[in-house]
């Protein structure tokens, strides 16, 4: 047996090392009065996510193809349960405690979804439209349950992440119009099943200045953070807004506030552009996947990571709503940390079984 160390992809480590040292040092900025013990948690989350990604490395991908259904369902039959048996936190039903830590379902489902997802696809050569209806049907059965605790921003992203990788496995691109139109169709249903506190986020979004104190106190302030930054930002543990506790939940989903003022521009520049090597490399090795259910494996996992960028920054910036999405690598939180580093783990031992094969003999069969 080869040893697995030399052929690990290296870029990709330097990335990750990257991410963890902006995000636990704009962690501490935002927590560092008051809240210390949230990032020594946060430390611990890392070296338990980084062992959990080198135990993924050595899983071969053919045994996670066998662990599709059973990590699935085991994610399925958890958020059952969370109605029944979750913890209630933040006025939302969403954890379920085990005793040594609350673990959040629904970030386990985004992966195991992702999974399945790309072992059906890999197993069909050329998807026909009934497959991928099926495949969407896999996404909307948890997305309803998540949705219920209530979870709005997961349950989009988990369905967003899912179109993502029916397109790549074949679906026609002008089913996006057609899904556009008939989303736009759908809003006045959506709206009169959204919970209050859901309604006054994209009435908030709309016009955050009606309700300053109450709804449009989020999108303001952290306006103001991201502004006040200028170009260089006020300084490390200098940003007023974080200090003075002026930004609301600013070391989970408004994090990216706290970077932006004290780091201004260019800081935020960097972690965008450290957050696009990290999804390039993803698809990278996509595209030089031994296996086809590595290929749409990656694909997947490079769509969510997207996904979390692109809607935690949009909404704390002001052109989204805000959904509740955690920044990757940079936001408090456990459950989420942990599962993208095994996630990560799955993505480096596709890279390592490429490095086995021959160019020609990539992708010559769905799962060895």
């Amino acid at each position: 047996m080869k040893s697995w160390l030399p052929r690990l992809d290296w870029m990709l480590l330097l990335i990750m090392a990257c991410l963890a040292g902006i995000g636990l040092m704009t962690l501490y900025a935002a927590v560092h009065q008051g809240g210390i013990g949230l990032w020594q948690r946060q430390v611990v989350y890392w070296l338990m996510g980084m062992g959990i990604f080198f135990i993924v490395c050595l899983i071969p991908v053919r045994l996670l193809a066998l662990m599709t259904w059973p990590a699935y369902l085991t994610a399925l039959l958890a958020l059952m349960l969370v109605p029944v048996l979750g913890d209630v936190q933040m006025g939302a039903r969403r954890w379920l405690d085990l005793g040594v830590v609350n673990f959040q379902p629904s970030e386990l489902m985004k992966w195991a979804l992702m999974l399945l997802m790309a072992h059906w696809f890999a197993s069909r050569h050329a998807a026909s439209f009934r497959d991928l209806l099926m495949a969407m049907l896999f996404a909307v059965v948890p997305a309803g349950l998540i949705i219920i605790q209530p979870d709005l921003g997961t349950s989009l992203l988990l369905l967003l992440s899912a179109t993502a990788m029916v397109f790549a496995a074949g679906l026609p691109w002008r089913w996006a119009f057609y899904g556009i139109v008939g989303g736009l169709i759908s809003l006045p249903v959506l709206w009169y099943n959204m919970h209050t506190y859901q309604k006054q986020r994209v009435l908030s979004f709309l016009h955050p200045e009606a309700d300053p104190l109450g709804a449009g106190y989020h999108v303001i302030q952290s306006s103001i953070a991201i502004g006040s930054g200028g170009l260089f930002g006020k300084g490390y543990l200098q940003g007023t807004q974080a200090r003075l506790h002026f930004l609301p939940e600013q070391h989970t989903d408004f994090i990216f506030a706290v970077l932006a003022e004290e780091g201004g521009l260019i800081a935020s520049s960097l972690l965008l552009l450290l957050y696009a090597f990290l999804i390039s490399r993803i698809v990278m090795i996509s595209a030089r996947a031994a296996t086809r259910f590595g290929a749409m494996l990656c694909i997947g996992i490079a769509a969510i990571f997207g996904l979390y960028v692109l809607i935690n920054i949009g909404m704390v910036s002001g052109v989204m709503p805000v959904v509740g999405v955690p920044l990757p690598f940079v936001s408090y939180g456990g459950s989420a940390l942990i599962t993208m580093l095994a996630a990560l783990g799955m993505v480096m031992r596709v890279h390592i079984e490429s490095r086995d094969k021959l160019p020609w003999q990539r992708l010559g069969s769905p799962f060895a």
